[in-house]
């Protein structure tokens, strides 16, 4: 089996990587398809990998797995959406694009709708796999403990907290919350990490530099995987980011403000100049804790660490029963926006 790991942001990575390893394990041939613009923060340099779409017409493959909203029709193999966050509020995530042969979803909130869907569109599948970027939760929650130990040790601090805002424009809290930050860092047994979406503001960006510049338990992250941040945080303060999902199932508190979300089972706050009395209340009573079980059992119900497999063995059994798409029919509008974006399949 030839496969395609398509990526279009940064993000990316850290959701394909299991499944990478997975196909390692089973011999199967594979290719990354990074865009140019992230090619520097590609992590993989030594794996066989492309930014040319011309290199994936001729690689011919079986299976793309994509966690993006698109992905060109004119490539040869079963396009498999497996997304690239838990927020089924936000806008678009159970937008019909119609790029996509098969759906692998993270549980049952999410099977559900698109059961629904495909019962109305019928030109796409369904299977419930669980997320490869949480497989890391069932393999090594410790994997950072002793550097959360050392980071601790180093700050003088006693508790992480992780401050990771969404960009977008309507739902961010990053404008709101410089000023209650700097109160929260007063208190110096907390040790502050900032960690911004890959699309946040340069505005905020730098104004959060400028901030952290000046204190020393407030830390900007660099590094692009969130995953180890999770694992070392003991309380995570964000807005409507679907990191908020994959903080719950590690079961510890969160703290949002102004969050959309139709299925709160945490503390979410009208009130930015609140976020200090929050934080206290939260890490020493932690009132949410019963409620995230609902959190566990509908959104990623899999604490095994096969995501990934699982996903493999999902386009293994597709292909094996239906054989391998050589395209995707689309509309002529989605044609355009597909060429566009990647070039029409005679030039790209």
């Amino acid at each position: 089996m030839k496969v395609i790991l398509f990526c279009q942001n940064n993000y990316a990575f850290g959701i394909l990587e299991p499944i990478k390893q997975v196909l390692v394990e089973k011999g199967y041939d594979f290719i990354w398809f990074v865009v140019e613009k992230i090619v520097k923060d590609f992590p993989f340099s030594s794996d066989n990998h492309t930014s040319n779409i011309l290199d994936l017409i001729v690689y011919k493959s079986d299976v793309i797995f994509v966690p993006g909203n698109e992905v060109p029709y004119y490539l040869r193999g079963l396009k498999t959406q497996i997304f690239h966050g838990l927020a089924g509020e936000k806008k678009g995530h159970f937008r019909m694009r119609h790029y996509f042969d098969l759906y692998l979803t993270q549980g049952p909130y999410f099977t559900n709708r698109f059961n629904d869907l495909k019962a109305d569109y019928k030109d796409f599948d369904v299977v419930e796999t669980g997320w490869p970027k949480l497989d890391v939760y069932g393999k090594d929650k410790a994997s950072y403990s002793e550097e959360k130990t050392e980071l601790l040790s180093k700050y003088n601090a006693q508790k992480i907290l992780l401050y990771a805002p969404t960009f977008s424009p309507k739902l961010t809290s990053a404008p709101f919350l410089v000023e209650p930050l700097k109160q929260l860092i007063k208190n110096s047994s907390y040790l502050i990490l900032i960690k911004f979406h890959p699309l946040m503001s340069e505005e905020w960006v730098k104004t959060y530099k400028e901030l952290a510049e000046n204190h020393t338990n407030l830390i900007v992250q660099e590094e692009k995987n969130i995953i180890k941040f999770l694992l070392m945080t003991d309380l995570l303060i964000s807005d409507t980011s679907s990191v908020v999902y994959e903080f719950l199932l590690l079961d510890k508190p969160v703290i949002t403000f102004k969050s959309i979300s139709q299925n709160i089972n945490w503390e979410n706050s009208e009130d930015y100049d609140s976020l200090t009395s929050l934080v206290e209340s939260n890490l020493n009573e932690d009132p949410f804790a019963t409620q995230r079980q609902t959190i566990y059992n509908e959104f990623h119900p899999y604490n095994d660490g096969k995501s990934a497999l699982r996903m493999v063995e999902a386009v293994e059994e597709y292909i094996h029963t239906n054989g391998v798409p050589e395209k995707r029919k689309l509309s002529f509008l989605r044609r355009m926006k597909i060429h566009k974006i990647f070039g029409k399949p005679n030039n790209s």
